[in-house]
């Protein structure tokens, strides 16, 4: 495992890690589904379709409704079209804001590696007053792959100055996409168990999981001792 000493930079995912964005992602999709007279879905089923891209959302989507596979691409279109600023009903995580505010006061470069697209990437992190924090944003549109592919993460910590090969580094994220692509840089991994995964926490690799925002400092600091 990479050693990492304080202050080291620190990678996040952004949907289920630091934004709580389905209530919003539901909202665009259900409206493009009744648009073209399809059933709309519940948010339980959005959100556990969530965290691939938008691609493999609608996908999952499609799939779900019976829509017909060609009209994968109109619906996208549809859907991105209100999804680039979507952000009525968004909400950060309890103590995400306090959390990235200490780390950032302790030197800790921070970026996002996410497979939210830039343009409702950039509008979430403005909404929010917090794109100033980051030094890379790495979206699901900035490289040809997506996470879990380790080209994303790897993009992001060699734009915050660490070594692009072997990053010495932390990832912050919350599912299955995000643990696989840790373990391909590698990077160690913290998990945030109040996200959106298909598995339980306990079958997915990671290095420590936290419930709490309030408790990151900490534990980032306890692994760079």
């Amino acid at each position: 495992m990479t050693v990492c000493f304080a202050p080291c930079p620190i990678v996040f995912d952004l949907d289920g890690t630091l934004i709580d964005s389905v209530p919003d992602i539901h909202g665009a999709a259900n409206a493009v589904l009744r648009q073209n007279g399809l059933s709309p879905l519940s948010l339980d089923n959005i959100r556990s379709f969530v965290g691939g891209g938008v691609d493999l959302l609608w996908t999952r989507i499609i799939a779900a409704t019976g829509a017909q596979p060609e009209q994968h691409r109109d619906l996208v279109a549809a859907f991105m079209s209100r999804y680039h600023h979507a952000t009525g009903l968004t909400r950060l995580y309890p103590g995400v804001l306090e959390a990235l505010g200490v780390l950032a006061d302790r030197g800790h470069p921070l970026g996002i590696c996410t497979n939210k697209p830039m343009k409702p990437t950039q509008a979430i992190l403005q909404h929010f007053g917090i794109i100033h924090l980051f030094d890379s944003v790495i979206a699901g549109d900035s490289l040809a792959q997506k996470k879990p592919d380790p080209a994303p993460l790897r993009a992001a910590f060699a734009d915050l100055g660490a070594d692009p090969v072997t990053p010495a580094g932390l990832y912050v994220g919350d599912s299955e996409f995000d643990s696989d692509c840790a373990a391909a840089v590698p990077v160690p991994f913290l998990i945030y168990t109040g996200g959106y995964r298909q598995k339980p926490v306990s079958q997915l690799p990671h290095t420590a999981a936290f419930d709490d925002f309030g408790a990151l400092p900490g534990l980032v600091e306890s692994m760079a001792t």
